[in-house]
């Protein structure tokens, strides 16, 4: 630890400490269309589970993508329009003041790491060219676009372009003052930190109560939190052990990630999970009941800021797939 920058001052706000989210995946949830489509009302389905969130015990909402996308969410063209297969501005007014009114705070997901190919940003780069200012908010591989992580429908951000952090900025205070209580920052880890130690302080300026919890699947997490601001990280170091222990019968793998994780309180609160959005369902990956129960209670047991993703508590299985459509067994109505 004698290489990491000292721990910054706690910026999390006090609220974080007694919540538990209920994480869904909206486009799936509401069996929306794989691609746009005309404006279809579908945030009151998710608004008329409010009240099982709360008989669950969550106090929290996490909300995947509900920006206007081309297909799964994440190739946005519009972060400040709810996606049209989802609804638009008046059902999410209504699903935060519904919310509100149960005591449940909304978390949404920002994925400002890349856009979608039909984003205009990248129609006016493509017309401009790489050394335009249109052309400067995006990154390139040669003449080319440069795509996140190989998805040709993915186009990686210029996070050292001042236009784009001025949008996320923008982005983030427009729906927190429609009434968000926080930002999941997807892919953060292919952000540098640096990024959100500019943006999420202005951000806090505006407000202060509201909390950042970045993607990480791998790295220090401990140096990312000091250098780029984040409140948290999600702990996936102890979501890989939880299950290959249970599964494997590997308890030092579980004993070493634990004692990595108390290693990690005293720069910052993890965000634990034993399920999400991009992974195969913990009931599909253990397979006995018994062992799903015990991966719960290290959820709750270990400290933490915890989720639960949607159906898991119910024993929903479904394996994630390396191919087009293979989140749908993850991600279902």
């Amino acid at each position: 630890m004698s290489d990491h920058p000292a721990p910054p001052a706690s910026t999390e706000p006090d609220w974080v400490a007694h919540a538990i989210w209920w994480q869904v995946f909206p486009l799936g949830f509401t069996g929306a269309e794989r691609e746009s489509a005309p404006l279809t009302h579908r945030l009151p389905h998710v608004e008329s589970w409010l009240d099982y969130l709360v008989d669950l015990g969550c106090n929290g909402l996490a909300l995947g993508p509900v920006f206007a996308s081309s297909t799964h969410g994440y190739d946005t063209v519009d972060h400040l329009a709810v996606d049209p297969r989802l609804g638009d501005d008046a059902d999410f007014d209504r699903l935060v003041a519904a919310a509100r009114g149960k005591g449940v705070r909304i978390l949404l997901d920002g994925v400002f790491n890349h856009v979608g190919r039909d984003h205009p940003w990248v129609a006016d780069a493509l017309r401009d060219g790489p050394e335009s200012p249109a052309g400067q908010r995006i990154r390139w591989a040669g003449d080319h676009p440069d795509s996140f992580e190989g998805h040709d429908i993915l186009v990686a951000l210029n996070h050292a372009n001042a236009e784009v952090r001025d949008h996320v900025v923008d982005v983030m205070t427009h729906w927190l003052d429609r009434g968000a209580d926080g930002w999941r920052l997807d892919a953060a880890y292919a952000v540098d930190p640096s990024f959100w130690a500019e943006v999420l302080p202005r951000v806090r300026a505006e407000h202060p109560d509201a909390w950042f919890v970045g993607e990480m699947i791998h790295g220090d997490y401990a140096a990312y939190v000091a250098r780029s601001s984040v409140d948290s990280v999600t702990q996936y170091e102890l979501w890989k052990a939880t299950w290959s222990a249970l599964r494997d019968g590997n308890f030092f793998e579980l004993a070493h990630a634990l004692g990595r994780h108390d290693a990690l309180l005293p720069t910052f609160v993890p965000a634990t999970f034993v399920g999400n959005h991009d992974v195969t369902r913990i009931a599909s990956t253990l397979g006995d009941d018994r062992d799903v129960d015990i991966a719960t209670a290290l959820l709750f047991f270990v400290p933490g800021t915890p989720t639960v993703y949607y159906g898991d508590e119910q024993g929903f299985r479904g394996t994630k797939e390396e191919r087009a459509g293979g989140d749908d067994e993850i991600r279902p109505p």
